[in-house]
């Protein structure tokens, strides 16, 4: 694949970036490399090699539910700087 100014163009385009001229040739010379060392892995016989989908063979392993208690409401709110019976109380961040 050849690296040109119209493809880092492009790219630059579609992220939004924009490049001087030094830049864009040293994006240029990283782009080559990468592509370099992309094509080298294609020089590797992987008949017989399955894909690898998951690092490991286990498959959803999750812990099962349990109900434990919990705190009551005053117990909760005990340490709360601010608020009433029922609820914490915070300053308002959204205004109209």
């Amino acid at each position: 694949m050849e690296v040109n100014d119209t493809l880092v163009d492009k790219i630059a385009h579609l992220a939004r970036l924009q490049f001087n001229d030094i830049e864009k040739a040293s994006i240029k010379t990283d782009l080559q490399k990468m592509i370099a060392f992309v094509e080298k892995l294609n020089e590797l016989d992987t008949t017989g090699v399955a894909p690898l989908l998951h690092m490991s063979d286990n498959i959803n392993v999750l812990r099962e539910d349990e109900v434990k208690g919990s705190i009551s409401r005053e117990e909760g709110l005990k340490n709360a700087p601010l608020h009433d019976k029922e609820f914490f109380k915070v300053p308002k961040v959204i205004k109209k």
